[in-house]
């Protein structure tokens, strides 16, 4: 008689551990009733969340680019604009100018320049002659200081690059100035009229060529306005 008591007691205990706790049985609820179209239907905002495509802003997608190899088809928005040049005064007086001839309607030093990724392969575009002078040449900003005094930097110059090849003469320079585009021409175009050089102005664009010839000698001063202000200027020398 004893047994029986025991036995039942057994199986409600069974019984107690196998039924999951009222916190679980919510949760499966809960579930069911999201992933079953019946009780969607309930719901319409309930439904439309789950079913609705998830939208998408175009212009934003350009900017989730963290991960990838390839950098973004356009500038990042968020990106800081560049700095302004800030005048400074390049003690340049008048009688130090001449004004620039009109540019004329067809600019081929343009052409030749478009794409040009260092100074060497600048200088190699001027003329056939120069190819293998313009390989040769080797990097050092001390060749900024190694101009002509016929063709000399811009006072307020700020080299970025320079190159140059003893064996031919060559010299090439990158440098900014705070002074615009005009200004540059003018103060080259007086020097190298002085020093007997020839002067051919070409325009393409924002793009500004000057160049020209005395003897075996010749230079192109490549100007364009930079984006803060002031002018970025190519200079070759030979």
């Amino acid at each position: 008689m004893t047994a029986r008591p025991a036995l039942l007691l057994l199986t409600l205990a069974l019984a107690a551990c196998s039924k999951p706790p009222a916190s679980q049985q919510d949760l499966d609820s809960l579930d069911r009733e999201l992933t079953a179209g019946s009780g969607n239907q309930a719901d319409p905002t309930l439904t439309a969340a789950l079913r609705d495509q998830i939208m998408v802003d175009p212009a934003l997608t350009q900017s989730a680019n963290t991960n990838v190899v390839r950098p973004p088809s356009r500038p990042d928005p968020l990106s800081a604009p560049p700095e302004p040049v800030v005048p400074i005064s390049d003690h340049v007086a008048a009688a130090d100018l001449k004004p620039t001839p009109t540019a004329g309607r067809d600019c081929p030093r343009c052409r030749a320049a478009d794409g040009a990724l260092t100074l060497g392969e600048l200088a190699k575009r001027q003329s056939a002659g120069q190819a293998a002078c313009a390989q040769r040449v080797t990097y050092s900003a001390g060749w900024a200081n190694r101009l002509p005094a016929a063709v000399p930097l811009y006072p307020d110059a700020r080299v970025r690059e320079a190159a140059g090849n003893d064996a031919c003469g060559l010299r090439v320079v990158s440098f900014t100035s705070s002074a615009p585009v005009g200004r540059i021409l003018d103060w080259y175009n007086a020097r190298v009229s002085r020093a007997g050089y020839s002067v051919d102005h070409q325009a393409s664009g924002a793009q500004h060529v000057l160049g020209g010839t005395r003897g075996d000698s010749a230079y192109v001063v490549y100007a364009s306005a930079a984006p803060g202000g002031g002018s970025e200027v190519d200079l070759i020398v030979r």
